[in-house]
């Protein structure tokens, strides 16, 4: 088959503690030509986190200058702190042939989705909020009103489901590693023929 020219963009949403990023670095790890995007954040770093592979920690007057140049394709404030997509590193990465996949809030997919309509859109649910809730407390640096208020977003989060192309939810990791590599190859393989 013969590859295309330009990368597939594929755009990962779901509530906080479901899994996301973890799921969406698993998958460029193991599927070739796939790249995760790393978010600029100004949010702390967490325990065992690094710079440029979790996320780009930057300040927050660092961010807020990069948003008054346009410098992202998406950005939000979410739980006190703010995140965004570089335009620059995306379209880089696009432009190369690269897959990228790119985990992001249901605020950000909304603005990605008016700039990238041929985008792949996937939402993870978690089993249960109740399983959602053990997950943020065993993230052990959420407090009870963190997780309350994680918790309320992702009811709110969830509500959007619809609005994406494909539904998986995170039970089983394995089993949605493996649903994630189906969807992918099938959006390739579309493109292809």
């Amino acid at each position: 088959m013969k590859r295309k020219n330009r990368g597939r963009l594929f755009i990962v949403s779901a509530p906080s503690g479901t899994g996301k990023t973890t799921l969406c670095q698993n998958l460029s790890s193991i599927i070739q030509n796939l790249r995760h995007s790393v978010s600029y954040t100004t949010r702390p770093m967490r325990h065992g986190e690094v710079n440029n592979r979790d996320y780009t920690f930057i300040k927050e007057d660092v961010f807020r200058r990069m948003v008054r140049r346009d410098e992202f394709v998406e950005w939000a404030e979410v739980h006190g702190n703010l995140y965004g997509t570089s335009r620059k590193r995306l379209e880089a990465m696009l432009d190369k042939g690269i897959d990228v996949i790119l985990d992001v809030d249901t605020q950000g997919a909304r603005q990605i989705r008016k700039k990238y309509k041929d985008g792949i859109y996937i939402f993870i649910l978690p089993p249960s909020l109740r399983a959602l809730k053990e997950r943020l407390k065993k993230r052990m640096c959420n407090s009870k009103e963190e997780i309350q208020r994680r918790l309320k977003r992702a009811v709110d989060e969830i509500s959007e489901y619809k609005k994406y192309d494909y539904v998986i939810i995170n039970a089983v990791f394995d089993t949605a590693i493996e649903e994630m590599k189906a969807i992918i190859s099938s959006e390739n393989y579309v493109q292809i023929i």
